[in-house]
Parts: structure tokens; C-alpha cells; sequence
């Protein structure tokens, strides 16, 4: 049994897509600025509730979510008093 679930995805098609997502996400963490980093996240969000366009589709949804939990994450743990 593989890591992948989804039918006609190999394990190392999962295990690339990963890789760029993580390789994405570090690189986002060092250029974006932290405010930024929540924005850019949103929009990617909102881009992918226009799938109908050609360039955009739904891939922007869980890319946005993530790019926007670099910030949410920290400031969370920020208010609860750094825990």
C-alpha cells in the first residue's frame, strides 16, 4: 500500500508535489514580510474561488490556506501568551 490515495497518483508524483509545496512555503516564509504572508494567502484564496478563469483554479484554495497559516499559526500562539 502506497502513500498515495488518490487513483492514478504514483507514490513519487505525491511525494514531487510535496517537495515543491515545502520548497514553496520556506521560500514564501523569506522573502514575503509577515503582514504580507496573510494577504497573499487570502488572495491566493480568493483566486481559487474564480476556477472558472484559466489560470486560476481550485489548486489556489489549500495553497492560500497554507501560505496564510505562516501567519495565523505564530500570532495565535502569540495571544495565548507564547505557549
Amino acid at each position: 500500500m502506497g502513500l498515495s490515495r488518490i487513483p492514478f497518483v504514483s507514490d513519487q508524483e505525491l511525494l514531487r508535489w510535496k517537495t515543491r509545496a515545502r520548497r514553496f512555503l520556506v521560500r514564501v516564509r523569506q522573502v514575503v514580510p509577515p503582514g504580507g504572508r496573510l494577504i497573499l494567502g487570502v488572495l491566493l484564496m480568493a483566486g481559487g474561488l474564480l476556477a472558472f478563469l484559466p489560470v486560476l483554479g481550485l489548486w489556489m484554495l489549500p495553497l492560500g490556506l497554507a501560505v496564510a497559516s505562516l501567519d495565523v499559526v505564530p500570532a495565535l500562539r502569540w495571544l495565548r501568551g507564547g505557549r
